[in-house]
């Protein structure tokens, strides 16, 4: 890819994602904007309108519904509006804790195109060099995968087994 001054760009000379190892807020804002990154690279553009009613009722209602760790609601993917619902992701990296846990769920959960919700927990220490660079790639790849189940999930649950009970 060619820059405007006509040089050639790659992610070896963007400046590289860095947060405070010691600050677990800073690795999960930096994570978390990431997967924002990731989704919307999938094709997944967010739903800003939700989004900014979550911001609007935060302080007072959104502590007591499941939706508090949600970091990015989405609209479906184009052409794919009666395939698919929205995305609703989630996150979570507790205090003291090294373990972040990404959540990938239907925004409209009770939707008959609803998939079934899917999930990772992993250690940060992978994703991040001691001096507290975010290992793109390897993040990416993790993030990528998810969808990828996410998508696969909603795949197998039309495929006739809808209405089966799992054993």
């Amino acid at each position: 890819m060619t820059t405007t001054d006509g040089t050639i760009a790659n992610s070896a000379t963007k400046n590289p994602k860095k947060a405070n190892l010691l600050d677990h807020h800073s690795i999960k804002y930096l994570l978390d904007e990431s997967v924002s990154e990731i989704v919307a690279s999938r094709g997944y553009s967010e739903d800003v309108r939700l989004s900014n009613v979550r911001l609007l009722i935060g302080a007072i209602l959104i502590i007591y519904t499941k939706e508090k760790n949600a970091i990015l609601f989405t609209y479906p993917p184009a052409g794919s509006a009666y395939k698919s619902t929205g995305l609703m992701i989630s996150s979570k990296l507790p205090r003291f804790s090294d373990m972040y846990t990404l959540t990938i769920a239907s925004a409209d959960p009770k939707s008959i195109s609803a998939n079934p919700t899917v999930e990772f927990t992993k250690s940060v220490t992978k994703w991040f060099t001691k001096d507290g660079v975010l290992v793109e790639g390897l993040f990416w790849k993790d993030v990528e995968g998810l969808v990828n189940q996410y998508a696969k999930e909603h795949k197998k649950s039309t495929s006739g087994d809808r209405g089966k009970a799992k054993a």
